[in-house]
């Protein structure tokens, strides 16, 4: 089958997405009323109907998207992630690492002060993936400890890390955007923290100002040797990730170093321990349904034309320097809507990007920048990303479930964000306009 080149037929599928599970969910005032993967279904089958080609072609085709590279890395992570969370969990690592959180952070700012440790471990290893797995399980407990509300406190979680997503020098998006409009990864940086950080010191302050008017909340128990020593995975964790290991490895370190500490400190047997981390797979079984259904669909709408048809549609409407940097956000967010991988999309639209820029006279640093950081921003946000995958599937791995609107709408650094891409974006505008 050769690549159709649709129109906006093409999207018909990932309408259909949004009609089956955001429709009815809104029409319903439930989101647990239409399972994800049965939305997906629906927009599968959509997508298997439209489109020239045999049935089994088509099959073949939503196959191949399925078991995409960059979908079953997914799928290993969301699996080495489960058994971490199970294991790290039934050892009294999380526990105790709340434990030590509760002492360490002041009192009222438990969301503000997880957000600033996501932050910096996102930044230091460079994956929002490994930070979000990592983070889970110590933002879940904190809740339960504290009384802050558990999307709250995730959404600190996946707010920092995809801060660090965005501004980390090892972060495949930045890679990824710097190599696509041949400019450095400092001088990227510069321009970049110039929308970053304007976005986390807003977010820190709605955090400081909304925790402060909660309740009081109870001193926490006193710690021990054993609440260190029960901690190490984490510790594991973030030495690994600063020695370059990626993420994959990271959790099995970490899971392995749970286990034997685990062991050891008497909190389960070996075979105990085995068992543990099965079940924490499984746990994650929706999760990978999810990944596999989206990565099918996403290669079907790819084939048939829907992302070379929004190129052009974008293309059509630029006519200056500002409209091509909004044109190159709008690009990069829309290409990961439909890939659900930030990098992906970068690869993807980057090269469009730096075309646009080439005729438009644009900055390479500052389209660099925007599309990293308008592609943080779509994966931060959407339900099917991997971020929000991963923190909805370790709430659920520690017995919490958080309904995905709740999540989302406890997504602040995300929104604000967005909020700062746009304001960036204007006033390089206004101010070149100043200058002619």
């Amino acid at each position: 089958m050769q690549t159709e080149q649709g129109g906006i037929f093409s999207l018909f599928p990932f309408g259909v997405f949004l009609a089956f599970y955001l429709g009815l969910s809104l029409w319903s005032g439930d989101f647990y009323a239409v399972p994800m993967p049965i939305a997906f279904i629906a927009a599968s089958a959509a997508a298997l109907a439209i489109g020239k080609g045999r049935l089994e072609e088509k099959i073949e085709l939503y196959a191949k998207g399925m078991g995409e590279n960059n979908i079953m890395l997914m799928v290993l992570i969301f699996i080495l992630a489960g058994a971490f969370a199970a294991v790290a969990k039934s050892s009294g690592a999380v526990d105790s690492a709340v434990l030590i959180s509760r002492h360490l952070i002041p009192d009222r700012f438990f969301a503000g002060g997880l957000f600033l440790v996501s932050c910096f471990i996102s930044l230091a290893i460079g994956t929002s993936c490994g930070t979000i797995a990592a983070l889970g399980p110590i933002a879940v407990g904190l809740a339960q400890s504290s009384g802050v509300g558990t999307p709250l406190m995730l959404g600190a979680v996946v707010g920092g890390a995809m801060f660090g997503d965005n501004l980390s020098m090892i972060s495949d998006t930045t890679i990824a955007a710097t190599r696509t409009q041949e400019t450095g990864m400092k001088e990227k940086f510069r321009v970049n923290i110039r929308i970053a950080i304007p976005a986390a010191v807003v977010v820190l302050l709605i955090y400081f100002f909304s925790e402060r008017s909660g309740t009081a909340v109870p001193p926490p128990g006193a710690l021990s040797w054993r609440d260190l020593f029960l901690v190490l995975p984490y510790g594991a964790i973030l030495v690994c990730a600063l020695c370059g290991l990626n993420v994959m490895l990271l959790l099995l370190c970490g899971t392995v170093a749970a286990l034997v500490i685990g062991v050891c400190c008497g909190s389960f047997t070996p075979l105990g321990a085995v068992g543990m981390a099965g079940k924490g797979t499984l746990n994650m079984a929706e999760t990978l349904i999810v990944a596999l259904l989206a990565g099918g669909l996403l290669g079907t709408i790819r084939h048939n034309g829907g992302i070379t048809y929004l190129i052009g549609k974008i293309e059509k409407r630029i006519k200056s320097t500002g409209g091509c940097e909004l044109g190159c956000a709008f690009l990069v967010t829309l290409v990961n809507l439909f890939t659900a991988n930030n990098t992906v999309a970068i690869v993807v639209a980057g090269p469009v990007a730096r075309e646009l820029s080439l005729r438009y006279g644009c900055d390479n640093k500052r389209i660099a920048a925007i599309l990293d950081t308008a592609s943080c921003v779509a994966q931060g946000i959407i339900p099917y990303g991997a971020q929000i995958l991963i923190a909805l599937g370790v709430a659920k791995s520690s017995g919490v479930v958080v309904p995905v609107n709740q999540l989302i709408g406890s997504l602040y650094y995300p929104m604000l964000l967005a909020a700062a891409l746009i304001l960036f974006i204007f006033r390089g505008a206004y101010s070149r306009k100043k200058i002619q």
